[in-house]
């Protein structure tokens, strides 16, 4: 999954996110380091100018083949650049 947000001239960021729901310790370094390794290969050629850019592993990131991978992350960035995200999701309401 990925995020993008405008951050008024910061240049371009990236961060990555992996909860514990996806595995142990290893498992999660594995696809951290699988995800720094596509945002550095895709990242400066089809980013978002001035944006940040976070990308959330979610279940089956570490077997999915890395082109496929790559394939998904541009597909992601063209359709950011384009303003064809999904609409943001409504705020929960505090208890």
């Amino acid at each position: 999954m990925l995020l993008t947000r405008p951050n008024a001239g910061c240049g371009m960021r990236y961060g990555i996110t992996v909860t514990k729901k996806i595995g142990n310790a290893v498992v999660r370094n594995r696809m951290k380091r699988r995800f720094r390794e596509l945002l550095r290969a895709i990242l400066p050629e089809q980013g978002l100018p001035d944006s940040d850019h976070v990308l959330i592993g979610r279940e089956g990131g570490i077997e999915r083949d890395f082109d496929l991978l790559q394939q998904d992350l541009a597909t992601a960035l063209a359709r950011a650049a384009k303003g064809q995200g999904d609409p943001p999701r409504r705020r929960r309401a505090r208890r």
